[in-house]
């Protein structure tokens, strides 16, 4: 007889082992179903150990350039092998963690390849086992996977899409990188970093496209300072590998014309395939927009009962994005009235040397959606904890409306942005005006005092430039 639960749960990544907690504090039975590793790409493979790939190439920057800091290194090298141990270990660690979790809040594991053949029910496979759990409600949290490129499938050898590149067996030598999104610009720090020339190939006019324009051109500016070249507007058209030697790359240039060029090592970086294959949503007549699966405001599918979270409900592909997903979810289907979210509120990050970070709407954007603006902009150049940080490039950007003084987006380049853009998307969330910003006493020396000049200076009130 099938076991009968409240709400079952297919995918344990951040959307669905969050939604799992949330669940069991609400009271409800649940029971979540992985194929892989609890935790899913984001904890596995993905957002925690490329951070600690990306740690260990920011000291190993600051070692090659301790002369900076008034210090003496004799020589400063590194060993491959245990650089992926430790960014292994920090995934293994984090997946035991929501092992401890799912115990703790008394949430039924399930390993196996889960199917939904009529609503209500899940089949669960592993091997020659097969469970079937009964559910008055059903999440699909399956996430997403690399796109792969018809011309250039990932071998593990040559050609590697973000798994092989977080656990590669030797160091790149000329290492081409297809696609500048967060990913694509993550890894060509990091590699770039460790000594690897690196080239990246952009189909659009600019890197980090989704970004506002000057956080794309101050970054591309700040790459290429680096060592790494930059080819936007160019194309990749053709791969040639030879195993175990190189690639040749066939590159459409912007004239449209094209150019071979020989590389050590490819990463493919190019986007997502939502994993909504084979779980039965055809049968079941679940509305899907180009492979993603459509969702109202509580992440509700048009089938009663069946509801989906995180990268398989489409744009933006963020885990953050995912988990809150699953909490409006379960609080839904517990009886309440969460708010919907807005993703404008949603802050992304690219933990890239130098790092980015964002909320809301560029500058350009605003202007295209109506509104008049008030822009302000501030370079930690003139902040002195980046002064003596010895990190002092990159700069803050705020776009207010005119006629409100609303915050319609923040948007940062430069020394731990990443941590720094929270404050702004909580300053979103609450509704705050410029008002309420300039007002506010932000501490000193910080680098989030960079934070407020920028809102001053939106208005003509800046201090310290």
């Amino acid at each position: 007889m099938a076991d009968s639960y409240d709400l079952v749960i297919i995918g344990s990544g951040p959307g669905g082992y969050v939604a799992a907690i949330r669940a069991s504090q609400l009271g409800l039975k649940t029971a979540i179903i992985e194929r892989e590793r609890l935790g899913g790409i984001c904890l596995n493979w993905g957002c925690i150990p490329t951070k600690a790939l990306l740690r260990t190439s920011e000291v190993y920057h600051y070692m090659t350039h301790a002369a900076s800091y008034g210090l003496t290194v004799e020589k400063a090298g590194f060993d491959l092998s245990k650089i992926v141990d430790r960014s292994r270990k920090v995934a293994g660690q984090l997946n035991a963690g929501v092992k401890g979790l799912m115990k703790k809040n008394k949430v039924t594991v399930v390993e196996g390849v889960a199917t939904v053949p009529v609503k209500g029910k899940v089949v669960v496979k592993n091997g020659d086992v097969t469970t079937e759990l009964v559910a008055k409600n059903i999440i699909l949290a399956t996430g997403a996977r690399a796109r792969d490129l018809p011309f250039a499938k990932a071998d593990g050898d040559r050609i590697w899409t973000y798994r092989h590149a977080m656990t590669p067996a030797e160091m790149p030598k000329d290492l081409l990188v297809i696609g500048s999104g967060a990913i694509g610009c993550e890894f060509a720090s990091f590699y770039s970093d460790m000594g690897a020339k690196v080239t990246i190939v952009e189909m659009l006019d600019r890197i980090l496209p989704v970004e506002d324009a000057e956080v794309s051109a101050f970054v591309q500016k700040q790459f290429e300072k680096q060592g790494m070249t930059i080819l936007a507007k160019h194309g990749v058209e053709k791969i040639d590998v030879k195993p175990g030697r190189s690639v040749t790359a066939t590159i459409k240039l912007p004239d449209g014309k094209t150019e071979a060029r020989e590389y050590s090592h490819v990463i493919v970086a190019v986007g997502i395939v939502p994993n909504t294959e084979n779980l039965g949503l055809e049968a079941l007549g679940i509305a899907t927009d180009r492979g993603h699966v459509k969702i109202d405001a509580m992440c509700r599918t048009n089938v009663e009962g069946i509801w989906a979270i995180g990268d398989i409900t489409g744009a933006p592909w963020l885990a953050h994005k995912a988990s809150h997903e699953g909490i409006i979810a379960v609080e839904a289907i517990a009886g309440g009235h969460p708010h919907a979210m807005d993703v404008r509120n949603i802050p992304g990050c690219t933990y890239s040397r130098p790092q980015v970070a964002s909320v809301g709407l560029t500058e350009a954007k605003a202007k295209e959606a109506g509104y008049e603006v008030k822009v302000g902009k501030f370079p930690f150049i003139g902040n002195g904890k980046a002064i003596a940080m010895g990190e002092a490039e990159g700069f803050v950007k705020t776009v207010f409306d005119a006629k409100t003084g609303e915050l319609l987006g923040a948007h940062m380049a430069g020394p731990e942005v990443t941590e720094l853009i929270e404050g702004y998307t909580v300053a979103k969330q609450l509704e705050t005006t410029e008002g309420d910003l300039m007002e506010t006493i932000f501490p000193h020396p910080t680098l989030s005092e960079a934070m407020h000049e920028s809102v001053l200076a939106a208005y003509g009130r800046v201090i310290h430039i």
